[in-house]
């Protein structure tokens, strides 16, 4: 019998990393196996930076599988981060299976040496093109996003963030009193580019800006 880890992952705090752990176990349960150990985190998949596949890495053994719900779930990553995740699996002896790759699940049954070689083979050219699709789906929705920032600006419907008005009016408050733009600073936080907007508001900024420290 295998043994299974699955890996759940979602890529911001808001989204529910454990959202596929019940197609996750209902995959295992049709096939007479069980999740033996689960690895869940909130992390891009466009990173590395994942310490929770890691772990489950470190933590398997030779033949251990890997058990996602989709090839993305598991990369968006370059060409190079990628290459360099494959070694790591490959130098651990995992198997990869992936719900979304049909061709994976012949992975969770022990074959003759032969017989597994020629599906590890095919499994890794079909990773190696998921994980491709992956990436690219990854870089175009990030254009999107870009364009679509950069045509909002142009027609004037980006706006930036609404203005703190009580934070901004207690600044020029403390402005009138005299009080340092260091102690500005360091009482509410905000950066000197933003005090030197909010100076220009005084009637008088002679006053002001003869106060403000080099």
């Amino acid at each position: 019998m295998p043994f299974i880890r699955a890996y759940l992952r979602a890529s911001t705090k808001e989204q529910d990393a454990g959202r596929a752990r019940e197609d996750l176990e209902a995959f295992c349960s049709d096939r007479g196996l069980t999740i033996a150990a689960t690895y869940e985190e909130n992390e891009s998949g466009a990173s590395l930076h994942r310490p929770e596949l890691f772990r489950l890495l470190r933590d398997s053994k030779p033949g251990d599988i890997l058990l996602t719900e989709q090839v993305d779930r598991l990369s968006r990553l370059t060409d190079k981060d990628w290459d360099q995740l494959k070694r790591e699996i490959k130098d651990r002896e995992v198997k990869v299976v992936a719900l979304d790759l049909p061709t994976s699940h012949m992975m969770m049954k022990t074959e003759d040496a032969f017989t597994g070689r020629m599906f590890d083979a095919i499994n890794g050219m079909l990773l190696d093109m998921l994980a491709a699709i992956a990436r690219k789906d990854y870089d175009d929705r990030r254009r999107r996003q870009a364009q679509g920032i950069a045509k909002a600006k142009v027609e004037g419907r980006m706006k930036g963030r609404p203005e703190d008005a009580k934070r901004n009016q207690a600044i020029l408050n403390m402005l009138q009193r005299g009080q340092s733009w260091s102690s500005i600073v360091s009482a509410t936080g905000c950066s000197r580019s933003t005090l030197a907007k909010i100076a220009k508001r005084l009637p008088n900024q002679s006053i002001v800006l003869e106060g403000h420290e080099a």
